[in-house]
């Protein structure tokens, strides 16, 4: 009996072909990614290929996450978060980009943050609330005397 690695016990055999028939063939490299989702208990760990764009990560992120049920509840909405590389103080990956283009293997998932549009009445409110050291100093020093 022949004794093999971990590595031939877990791949299944494949068949060589002789010759130089699949020279022309490139293989997409796959690599385990981690990726950490703020405010939940643990990374997520999945296969990616080198040639899968972020946006797609981020999807089977979103879905892995719901599928465990992790907790606090994402939802599946891939335009509402942002992947950014873990290591590196960068701005977020772009969607369009190949994951394996930046040669990392650790991300963060964050959601992105939403900024209440200003209006013309929201506007006209914050006007008239006064700026806010002026209005608290204001408010600060008027004396109300009260009649028994």
């Amino acid at each position: 009996m022949m004794k093999r690695n971990v590595h031939e016990k877990i791949m299944p055999q494949t068949h060589k072909k002789k010759g130089n028939e699949n020279k022309n063939v490139k293989k997409s490299t796959r690599f385990l990614i981690t990726i950490n989702v703020l405010g939940s208990a643990g990374p997520l760990r999945f296969l990616v290929n080198e040639d899968d764009l972020v946006a797609a990560v981020i999807d089977v992120a979103l879905k892995s996450y719901a599928r465990e049920g992790r907790l606090p509840v994402l939802g599946l909405d891939p335009n509402k978060f942002l992947l950014y590389c873990a290591n590196a103080g960068s701005d977020a990956l772009s969607p369009w980009e190949k994951i394996g283009s930046q040669g990392r293997r650790n991300f963060v998932l964050c959601k992105k943050q939403v900024q209440p549009q200003m209006t013309e009445a929201r506007s006209e409110i914050i006007a008239q609330k006064g700026s806010g050291w002026k209005a608290w100093l204001n408010k600060s020093f008027s004396f109300k005397i009260l009649s028994h």
